[in-house]
């Protein structure tokens, strides 16, 4: 068990110091096929959150994802644009909200 931690430690270091970065990340990917198909559209998202088991995303957004507090993995949409957290006594909750707006 000695030997894997300064192994792990002499494998990651290159990564670690040269700051490598993945070659895109799941929103370009998707911000990508979009706009292969729908040429004068772009995905516009953002990230909220609120100190409650709901999270209500703006208006013309819709809920894409939901992510909650307290190690809770139970969620559902409702409405299509609110997080709802089905776990007791939630200390916050987030929503993944996005629209297609023109370009």
């Amino acid at each position: 068990m000695k030997f894997y931690i300064p192994a792990l430690v002499l494998l990651l270091a290159p990564a670690l110091v040269t700051g490598y970065e993945a070659p895109c990340s799941i929103d370009d990917a998707i911000k990508s096929i979009v706009s292969q198909y729908y040429k004068n559209m772009e995905l516009d998202c953002v990230f909220v959150t609120e100190r409650s088991s709901l999270c209500t995303c703006p208006a013309g957004y819709i809920a894409t994802a939901c992510s909650c507090g307290s190690a809770c993995g139970s969620w559902d949409i409702r409405s299509s644009n609110v997080c709802h957290c089905q776990c007791a006594n939630m200390d916050w909750t987030a929503a993944r909200c996005c629209r297609m707006k023109p370009q």
